[in-house]
């Protein structure tokens, strides 16, 4: 019975850590499959929108949930700017010119926030109602793990019906599939960049903000989550919603079990079994082949 309870708290722990990862990585993954970007800033939009809804609650005083929604909304527009300023500009250029400017974004996002905010990790404070633990029947487990994994489950279900269901997101389908072809049906693919690039990235700010309570908040954000955060797209398959979100829960609940049974190499299995994965599938396991 004991071993049973620790075993769906593992599972329970890396499925909290693997929506947490879907949120952030699931903008990354669409806008690589319609753009075509090389975009190692992604993780900096996700700290940016920590950062934002961290600041928000402790110097505006607003709840926890309403600063979730000021986190997506001021990070989408502050990204969609950068993507009609400078990411636009760099659309046709190469994958080399494409990861040095985003990288050195990330550098400068990591800069600012050190300068402005300064090096430590933000706490983040919970309302009452989700702190403490949630009665399974069971088991106890904690009340925000069991708060995430709901919300993730939620935004899954939006996000598919949303890209099935909808005019915009037969759009988005149509420009992943075949560019040319969707603009040639008078798809303004300039202003479909711009929306989903700023979706993506307020996406990525609500997986920074729901994870800071047990990854962190820090500078370094930016840079210490993106390898997972690329792994999660390379896995699932770039432009695939449900990809995406089965290769984070595998990947959560794969280095939640590791790093507790071997911490010292937990992660170094991770990246042995993406790279065997990509060998076998270049494309991902929800990829389509080209």
């Amino acid at each position: 019975m004991i071993f049973g309870i620790d075993f769906a708290s593992m599972i329970l722990g890396g499925m909290a850590w693997g929506v947490v990862l879907f949120i952030v990585s699931v903008g990354l993954s669409v806008t690589m499959g319609l753009m075509g970007f090389v975009n190692l800033a992604h993780g900096a939009f996700a700290m940016l929108g920590g950062y934002i809804i961290v600041l928000s609650m402790r110097h505006l005083g607003i709840g926890f949930i309403p600063a979730l929604a000021v986190g997506f909304f001021g990070t989408a527009a502050i990204s969609m700017l950068f993507e009609r300023t400078l990411y636009s500009r760099l659309y046709k250029a190469g994958e080399l010119d494409q990861v040095l400017f985003t990288i050195g974004l990330a550098f400068i996002f990591i800069a600012s926030l050190t300068v402005f905010v300064g090096p430590e990790n933000q706490p983040v404070t919970l309302p009452p109602e989700l702190r403490g633990q949630f009665d399974l029947g069971f088991m106890q487990y904690r009340t925000y793990s069991i708060f995430i994994i709901a919300v993730g489950v939620a935004i899954v279900v939006g996000l598919w019906l949303g890209f099935e269901r909808t005019r915009f997101g037969a759009q988005i389908r149509a420009a992943v599939d075949n560019r040319r072809m969707a603009e040639s049906l008078g798809i303004n693919i300039d202003r479909l960049f711009s929306i989903t690039f700023g979706f993506g990235s307020g996406m990525a700010a609500l997986g920074g903000g729901l994870g800071a309570e047990f990854l962190g908040l820090d500078p370094q954000y930016a840079l210490k989550y993106l390898v997972f955060f690329l792994i999660v797209v390379a896995v699932g398959g770039a432009g695939s919603i449900v990809g995406v979100f089965s290769a984070s829960l595998i990947i959560g609940v794969l280095d939640f079990v590791l790093k507790k049974y071997v911490p010292q190499g937990g992660t170094l299995f991770i990246y042995a079994l993406t790279i065997l994965l990509l060998l076998w599938r270049p494309q991902g396991l929800f990829g389509k082949s080209t």
